[in-house]
Formats: C-alpha cells, structure tokens, sequence
C-alpha cells in the first residue's frame, strides 16, 4: 500500500489507504470511526454479516500499526460502537500486545466507561490540542487550528459515461480541516460535495488519488 505525502502547517503527513493519517513529525498515528463491536451488534439482531469481519479489523490495524511503528496511536472517536459486547475481549487481547501510547477522543459511539479504557492504559479525552492542531470527534472549526476529525465518513461520488458512479471513501480537506474516512469496515459513508477550494484524496483499492 502506498501513502500520500502531504504538510500542513510545515508539518508532514502521510495519507494511507489504510484510511489512516501519520504524523510524521510527531509519530502519532492517526485513526477514526472504527466502529468495534458493529458486526457482533448486528449479528445479535438477525443481520448476515460476515464473521470474518471482526478479526479484517484488527488485521487492518496492525498492518497500519508495523507500516508506520508510531509511538501514539490517537483514535478520533468512535472507536467501539456499542455497549460492551464479545468484540471487547478481542480488543482487550490486542490492545495488551501494543506498547506505545494510546490515546481515544471519545465520540458520540464510546459508551463504554472510560474507565473500561484506562484499565488497559488508554487515555481517553474529548479533545487534543497539539500547537496550533486540534483533533476532535465531530468536525470543529476554531480560531487559531487546524482541525482533524472523523464522525462524517466521508466519500466521494465519481461518475462516469452515462449512470455510471462510484463511490469512494476519501480524506476530505478544507482550508483549515482534514475530515478522515472510516476505518472500520461496517460503518458506510456519506458522499461530500467539495468545493473548488477543498482537495479531496479517494482511497482506491491500495492507493491514495488527489482528485
């Protein structure tokens, strides 16, 4: 998989079609929307959902995690999906083979009590202020900051000759954002409509495309 280069800031970034965003400078690796425990909450109800998907998760995460070797992971919320459910102890077994710092910016999703989260060492916070780089859940826009965030899921809408449209997940930046795609892959997306001043970069297959 091949990542894209970009600053902000005099700051350097790495686009990963993972869906996940290096900080180069600060070796903090970037990741949103997770959504752990979604298959298992759906499977519970009815819904045919792959079981195999709950372990691609995890397997995704750590071919991230060898890729980049960060010293902080920061999941921008929406990490686990629901109230505790079997997915957890997988987490819980991941999470105890991983030695850098671990850090969650709890979404509207993270029910779970942040002290479940701090009996396994994570830090969980509402919000990061890094210089002049805010990370938050829910997209923000405050003087002074740059903005990362998730919650939107973004994608993009191709279309071709005719009817013919793809859609696909995309970082989305603005003048003063960058919205990340859901990592998780139960979550779906919501097609953005960029203006001339915003740069989006799709995610196709193992590749990372400026459109």
């Amino acid at each position: 998989m091949n990542g894209h280069r970009i600053q902000i800031q005099n700051q350097n970034f790495i686009l990963h079609p993972s869906g996940t965003l290096f900080w180069q400078d600060r070796s903090v690796l970037l990741i949103s929307d997770v959504h752990l425990g979604k298959v298992s909450h759906f499977r519970k109800f009815g819904a045919a959902v792959p079981q195999n998907v709950v372990q691609k998760n995890f397997e995704l995460m750590d071919e991230a995690l060898e890729y980049f070797n960060p010293k902080v992971i920061c999941f921008l919320g929406d990490l686990f999906h629901s109230a505790l459910n079997k997915e957890w102890n997988f987490f819980e077994r991941w999470i105890a083979k991983k030695s850098m710092e671990v850090i969650l910016v709890a979404g509207n999703h993270d029910i779970i009590s942040p002290l479940k989260y701090e009996d396994l060492g994570i830090k969980v916070v509402s919000e990061v202020q890094w210089d002049d780089f805010l990370l938050t859940h829910h997209p923000e826009e405050r003087n002074g900051f740059f903005n990362f965030s998730g919650h939107i899921h973004p994608a993009v809408r191709l279309r071709g000759k005719g009817r013919q449209s793809l859609r696909l997940p995309c970082f989305f930046k603005s003048d003063r954002q960058l919205i990340l795609p859901a990592f998780g892959l139960f979550t779906g997306t919501f097609v953005l409509e960029p203006k001339k001043t915003d740069e989006v970069f799709a995610i196709v297959e193992d590749e990372i495309m400026k459109l």
